[in-house]
């Protein structure tokens, strides 16, 4: 489906809350379908890559009972496997677009004594695999992948994974938790260190589950002693502050706006976007309130910010805000100077190659953008003119492109709007309410 999106007519303004947190969305769903007992969970975001984790888990022999609530979310029980285990599939899985639920999914499946293919679709195809196969091929598990090491992935576990050590090259929560989660079926310890920081959500929520970790800042590293058993929790999803990256961008660049966003999760691994922008001169104003389990959630103000300040992203941060690199780029071309993002190569292996999307999409839209293997520079300030621009089915530049309609001087038409499914399918329609 494509949309066109004009410029906005007049100052966005009001209170939202966002759909829930992606991440934790897939975690608690997949936590509670390993879990012994029955587990109600709350704020699930409704969503294609979610659904892809639910669909998966159901297969596998999860009890899933969540409906769909007033406020779009997805509330109800999972009843887990427990220590009996998953189920052998009839079929192979369908991860759809979500990485998370097939590398999350290849953890899970290490540990125990069946055959499982994951499949995707053309683009969760494309995306490298190896990152996880290899270290938990380590363990014991064994893997048979597609050319190139992506999907179709047939995954064959084995009972009593070896213990385990790992210094991961790449700082990736989806690699972290997936060696994690092989580790509740290891004979002894199993130990992830990082590079830098990644999201810290699987160390938050598994104890929250009866599960022992332990984390080390220091070393940026997690551990825990196998074998272990979830056991069974209640968990509330905050909302996501990926998808409020795009309606507080929305209100710095939007004359004269000022929004409200409730019950955001503000973990510290997941808001490097907001750091940046605030010393790029933006106004934005965060209200803590108290935590959601484990989760630090408030709410986040911003409020239109002329002047801007050009900054450099270094590559220490780009974990805490790899998938906000697009509309923090988006909003470097409003400030004055030139943004740098530095280590960025990540984002040429995400739904698409964002760094090229982009350059791409900027330059058509006016803008001066200059890339190379691992790094973005953004010259600004620049309007954004009229532009049809592709979304290459990546929910993220869907949103941005979508942006640079309501906050540019010409209407942007988004080719396959659609993909804002994956995180965030009432994107246009809180806009909207906003008074785009």
């Amino acid at each position: 489906m494509d949309r066109t999106f004009a410029p906005a007519s007049k100052p966005l303004r009001g209170t939202i809350a966002l759909p829930g947190d992606k991440s934790l969305s897939h975690r608690a769903v997949l936590f509670a379908a390993l879990a012994e007992g029955t587990s109600n969970l709350t704020g699930v975001l409704d969503s294609a890559d979610v659904r892809a984790t639910i669909g998966a888990v159901t297969a596998l022999g999860a009890c899933v009972e969540l409906a769909k609530q007033v406020d779009g979310s997805l509330a109800g029980s999972v009843t887990g496997w427990g220590a009996r285990g998953p189920a052998q599939p009839a079929t192979p899985i369908d991860c759809g677009n979500s990485g998370t639920t097939a590398r999350l999914l290849m953890g899970v499946l290490a540990g125990w004594p069946i055959e499982v293919t994951l499949t995707g679709d053309e683009s969760l195809s494309k995306r490298p695999m190896r990152r996880v196969t290899d270290p938990l091929t380590a363990m014991g598990a064994s893997f048979e992948t597609a050319e190139g090491g992506t999907l179709p992935v047939t995954v064959r576990g084995v009972a009593g994974l070896k213990p385990f050590n790992y210094n991961s090259p790449v700082a990736s929560a989806q690699v972290k938790t997936a060696i994690l989660l092989a580790g509740l079926h290891a004979a002894g310890g199993v130990r992830v260190a990082e590079p830098a920081p990644s999201r810290d959500h699987t160390e938050r929520l598994l104890p929250a589950f009866g599960v022992a970790v332990k984390v080390t800042p220091e070393h940026n590293s997690a551990s825990l002693c196998g074998p272990q058993v979830p056991v069974a929790t209640d968990i509330d999803v905050p909302s996501d502050p990926s998808s409020a990256a795009f309606m507080v961008a929305a209100a710095l660049l939007v004359p004269y706006s000022a929004v409200t966003l409730l019950g955001v999760s503000l973990n510290e691994t997941r808001i490097g976007f907001l750091r940046v922008l605030e010393r790029m001169g933006a106004d934005i104003e965060i209200a803590e309130a108290p935590a959601a389990g484990a989760e630090p959630i408030g709410s986040i103000t911003a409020r239109y910010s002329a002047g801007l300040r050009a900054t450099t992203v270094l590559a220490e941060e780009i974990p805490s805000l790899v998938d906000e690199v697009p509309v923090l780029a988006l909003i470097a071309a409003a400030a004055h100077g030139t943004t740098r993002f530095e280590g960025a190569g990540e984002l040429r292996v995400k739904e698409s190659d964002r760094l090229a999307a982009v350059e791409q999409g900027l330059t058509a839209l006016g803008v001066t953008v200059r890339a190379g293997e691992d790094w973005l520079e953004v010259d600004g300030p620049a309007p954004f003119g009229a532009a049809t621009l592709d979304s290459l089915g990546d929910h993220r530049l869907a949103m941005c492109w979508a942006l640079a309609g309501v906050a540019g001087e010409k209407p942007v038409t988004v080719l396959r709007y659609d993909a804002v499914d994956v995180s965030y399918p009432r994107f246009a329609d809180d806009l909207s309410a906003l008074g785009a």
